[in-house]
């Protein structure tokens, strides 16, 4: 907002319009040869602000350059170099990295995860809200169900710790849960699979909680664990969710039923996954090998 100012010699918004706005969006993309998604940001914050603020809402034909955003290519480990990178995590980041690999789960989607949406009987996970606030089940590796019993012991006993203070208003509950079932916020079931090592105080009631882990430190330790292998491949721990794609088509996994693990509105998004199979020499062999 204060760039669409300044770009105008300081000019109040109410005194511009379509023009100037078009003239700024044209300028970042030309000049300073920004994002799209920059570019993108900038038109909804303006557009924010001229219909609630200024109320003289923008034209919907705005013509300005738009820079276009290219599909980007999915990075895909291993299997050995999923298995090297878990090998240098801490006990305490080991168990949401394998539910983000072998669940194909955002990491978002991970570290909101409750104790109820484990299902040990049938050996899969319910992910609510997730992209799109669409509900799906995911598979659950048999290989971490030890690690998630011991997970829960912990949750438990953080629970016991946490009702000993008359303070303790309980995990936060989604779309007014706390007022349909009152002690629910209590209740071992609710709490997060990952809670956070330390309380939250909320200053305006005096009452604390426990959040779950923030993404950030789970960025931060797949980072920390990556530095300590010989990987070159730019990670991150959405890489994990295209590598449990990427691996189970390439176990024979049928393309629709990668589709519903991930959570995939289009299976055009699912293809994705693919291209590292079918353009890599798996599936295009290069004549250079036929030369030789």
């Amino acid at each position: 907002m204060a760039k669409f100012i300044h770009f105008h010699n300081k000019r109040h918004p109410s005194s511009m319009g379509d023009a100037e706005v078009k003239a700024f969006l044209d300028h970042i993309v030309l000049k300073r040869n920004m994002s799209p998604r920059t570019q993108s940001a900038a038109l909804n914050a303006l557009a924010f602000l001229y219909k609630h603020i200024v109320k003289n809402e923008l034209s919907l034909n705005l013509n300005f350059a738009r820079s276009n955003r290219q599909p980007k290519l999915p990075v895909v480990m291993t299997p050995d170099e999923v298995k090297q990178l878990m090998s240098h995590l801490s006990k305490r980041y080991y168990l949401i990295t394998g539910l983000m690999y072998g669940s194909g789960l955002r990491v978002m989607e991970a570290v909101q995860l409750r104790v109820k949406d484990i299902n040990f009987d049938y050996k899969c996970i319910q992910i609510w809200n997730g992209k799109g606030n669409k509900h799906r089940i995911v598979t659950l590796a048999t290989e971490l169900i030890p690690l998630l019993r011991n997970q829960i012991l912990q949750v438990e006993e953080y629970l016991r710790l946490d009702l000993q203070s008359e303070r303790y208003a309980g995990v936060w509950m989604p779309n007014a849960l706390t007022r349909k079932y009152p002690s629910a916020n209590k209740s071992l079931a609710w709490q997060y699979l990952f809670p956070s090592y330390k309380l939250s105080d909320a200053p305006e009631t005096g009452e604390i909680s426990r959040h779950h882990f923030h993404p950030t430190c789970v960025r931060k330790a797949i980072k920390k664990a990556l530095k300590q292998t010989n990987n070159t491949k730019v990670i991150t721990p959405h890489t994990l969710r295209h590598t449990f794609a990427t691996h189970l088509l390439q176990s024979g996994a049928d393309i629709r039923t990668v589709q519903a693990q991930l959570g995939h509105s289009d299976v055009k998004t699912t293809q994705i996954n693919t291209h590292v199979l079918q353009q890599g020499a798996n599936g295009v062999v290069s004549p250079l090998s036929k030369v030789f």
